[in-house]
């Protein structure tokens, strides 16, 4: 990957990291399924007046907005409400760089080299470390939402680039859409209309700059720069990023709610950031390095390739 779209991704992870804490900020203050149906309806509008319908099948664009929209954030955001701390919430989500790379084989014929493997292996680890120091704090079914979230978080993934190369403001603006009907219709029938009026006839300030920030900077923006990665390079090689998010979820959950990260979770988020680097660095003539060509001029092999992109 080029350096650009490097520091793209670990901008979109340290968001997502943060977002967990906004979350569960966030449930706490509103319903859990019309917290996430306000913020997608503020990611698709207005902006969709200004971005026509991506160049795409319907049904990609409306599976990457269920997916994502309907899928991971209603599954989370109901999996914090019923007590998944933030910061194991952001480690136990992250299985999804392995359910990604699994669907990526079967449906695109994405196949993971071995050192990608190897690196997901080694930060996969690190996450279980994290994990076993909060573990105690996970009740089943609050377990048991998060990874349908990782799952749900992977279809998308696949879809997404499955759609090809559209614009990812586009698909993020209309599967947002798409995504707010079946949010709000499962809001109105099982949380009620109450919260909804309540939240514009007396709303606060506290409550919409949480929505406002998970409806741009963490939908909006990140998402759409996620899109536009996934658009050019191979799932396998962009998901993986994704496992940095449990520290930035650590960090921010210790810095704003005030949660303890030991010894035990920091030696897991140093595994992790040691598989990620195993993961996207690359060995050419000796040096390890990350590829800073730019894009128009790597001309890229099947992902089984051996082969690598010539500079």
């Amino acid at each position: 990957m080029p350096l650009r779209d490097v520091l793209l991704a670990l901008v979109v992870v340290a968001i997502w990291g943060f977002n967990f804490v906004v979350i569960k900020l966030s449930v706490e203050a509103l319903p859990p399924i019309l917290a996430v149906a306000l913020r997608f309806a503020l990611a698709a509008f207005p902006a969709i007046l200004f971005f026509r319908p991506p160049k795409t099948s319907f049904w990609y664009v409306a599976g990457f907005g269920l997916a994502f929209g309907f899928g991971l954030y209603c599954f989370l955001n109901v999996a914090l409400f019923l007590g998944m701390p933030a910061g194991l919430g952001s480690v136990v989500l992250q299985v999804q760089g392995f359910f990604t790379m699994m669907i990526a084989f079967f449906v695109l014929k994405e196949r993971p080299r071995p050192i990608q493997i190897a690196g997901a292996l080694v930060a996969f680890a690190g996450i279980g470390v994290i994990a076993s120091a909060r573990w105690q704090g996970a009740a089943l079914l609050p377990l048991l939402l998060t990874l349908g979230a990782a799952m749900s978080w992977a279809v998308a993934n696949v879809v997404s680039k499955a759609a090809g190369k559209v614009n990812p403001i586009a698909i993020t603006v209309w599967g947002s859409a798409i995504a707010c009907v079946p949010l709000f219709a499962v809001s109105f029938a099982t949380e009620g209309t109450e919260a909804l009026v309540q939240a514009f006839v007396a709303p606060t300030w506290q409550v919409w700059a949480l929505i406002l920030f998970l409806a741009y900077p963490a939908t909006l923006f990140g998402l759409a720069v996620w899109n536009y990665l996934l658009s050019k390079h191979p799932a396998t090689l962009v998901a993986p990023f994704t496992l940095l998010v449990p520290i930035t979820g650590l960090l921010s959950g210790y810095l704003v709610l005030g949660e303890v990260v030991s010894p035990v979770e920091l030696a897991g988020g140093a595994l992790v950031v040691a598989g990620l680097g195993v993961t996207v660095l690359k060995r050419r003539r000796g040096d390890l390095r990350i590829s800073s060509a730019p894009p128009e001029s790597q001309v890229w092999t099947q992902p089984d390739s051996e082969q690598e992109p010539p500079r």
